[in-house]
């Protein structure tokens, strides 16, 4: 008989038990789906009816979402495309912990309905004893949106021309602060702006003074800038967005603006990221004095722009936990990363691979501390393994530098060094072209 007429019912494959638990993980359509799939390729005589069950869970995805965990190689700590920060273990822990029934707007003790977030809240606070309060939303583009929608709509921001800078993908900051009916009191010049300027702009249509961190640029040579301190006394509001989101001095970044630094120095209000330096979710932090935040708090504009439950535990767990990915990355020892490649390299080199250990330089990335570079190490491979390397599982992203693909160790745990020398390995093993 023709093995083609005996393709199984599609009732009698789903109940293969690879594909009930399959169906537990990834829902009934998505495995119903790859039978079908498996059932045609019966009927076109390109496989076995007895191999429809094989070849459906060959097909089916690890996991329902199509997001990718990945090995960040690229020496670039906090790098946008792969997400910026890393969550800590205590972080996914309290992600994992909010993800059903939470009481995230509810007090278990009177049974009645409470402050959203309170205890994240509390944390921001406790980290930054300097702001009177503190809100959060869902990044920093969104917290200063909201400082302009609610203390200067249809009123005057005064910022200096060497800061109105683009945040990335063509999102610019005046574009952002003009769409909430804010106007724009450019003054200075780019490369320099002193006090004085500011004071001359000011007026009764004045909403309040911008200071914006340049991010991922720097400007040298015959430059100025009026510091927060100097415009603290001007009269009106000073907003400081430090970008980053340090909530306190870093000596190993001394050049970093910090929100509590910030506040000591005269700001009124502080927007920061909690994706960056951080080191927890994405979110946008509001720090400092308790009638601007609850102005920005009570904004019709807040209540679209809020975080969910998931983001408000991991941005506790992130306050109140121990070091973050980022903290350890920053942190990480540059003899231990040049040992650790060079184990690495001996590895694949004795496996047959054309791999060295070599000195690396690794950014901060996300828009922190422009132009400073971080001592690091890397393992060099031919180019040829960037894409098996990066389509393999687990996925690794290194970067290309002088015809070489380097795989940089300052942003992957020693614990994933396995998992790297594997997937080189798998990646060396690989037909080319695949």
């Amino acid at each position: 008989m023709d093995g083609r007429r005996r393709v199984p019912r599609t009732d009698t494959v789903l109940a293969a038990p690879e594909l009930v638990a399959a169906q537990g993980r990834l829902g009934r359509a998505a495995v119903k789906e790859a039978v079908a799939a498996a059932q045609r390729r019966v009927r076109h005589g390109e496989l076995s009816p007895d191999d429809v069950v094989r070849a459906a869970v060959a097909a089916l995805p690890a996991r329902a979402a199509a997001l990718r965990p990945v090995i960040n190689a690229t020496g670039v700590l906090l790098h946008t495309n792969l997400g910026r920060a890393p969550l800590s273990a205590a972080a996914i822990e309290a992600v994992t912990a909010a993800a059903g029934a939470a009481d995230v707007e509810f007090d278990l003790a009177t049974g009645r309905r409470a402050r959203r977030g309170r205890d994240a809240l509390d944390a921001l606070a406790r980290a930054v004893p300097a702001a009177e309060d503190a809100h959060v939303v869902n990044n920093n583009a969104a917290a200063l949106v909201l400082a302009a929608a609610a203390l200067a709509r249809g009123r005057e921001i005064v910022v200096s021309r060497g800061e109105l800078v683009e945040i990335g993908d063509g999102f610019r900051i005046p574009d952002l602060l003009v769409s909430t009916g804010a106007r724009l009191r450019e003054v200075g010049t780019t490369n320099r702006t002193s006090r004085e300027d500011y004071a001359a702009a000011l007026g009764p249509d004045t909403g309040f003074v911008l200071k914006v961190h340049p991010s991922n640029y720097r400007i040298e040579g015959f430059t100025g800038a009026a510091g927060i301190a100097e415009l603290a006394g001007l009269g009106v509001p000073v907003v400081a967005d430090v970008g980053s989101g340090l909530l306190r001095p870093e000596p190993l970044l001394p050049d970093e603006p910090d929100a509590a630094t910030a506040l000591g120095s005269g700001a009124d209000l502080v927007t920061a990221s909690g994706d960056k330096l951080l080191g927890g979710p994405q979110a946008g932090l509001l720090l400092g004095r308790r009638d601007l935040v609850e102005r920005c708090r009570r904004h019709p504009l807040a209540r679209a722009l809020r975080v969910d439950k998931l983001t408000l535990a991991a941005l506790e767990a992130t306050l109140r936990g121990p070091a973050t990915p980022v903290d350890e990355a920053l942190r990480a020892d540059p003899e231990e990363l040049a040992a650790r490649a060079a184990a690495l390299a001996g590895t694949l080199a004795r496996a047959g691979l054309d791999a060295r250990a070599v000195p690396s330089a690794a950014a901060v990335g996300g828009g922190g501390a422009p132009g400073v570079t971080l001592p690091s190490a890397a393992v060099s491979l031919p180019v040829r393994l960037a894409a098996p390397l990066r389509t393999g599982e687990p996925p690794v992203v290194g970067r290309i530098e002088g015809g070489r693909l380097l795989l940089d160790l300052r942003a992957v745990p020693a614990a994933r060094d396995g998992d790297v020398a594997r997937a080189a390995l798998a990646a060396h093993a690989a037909p080319e072209g695949e």
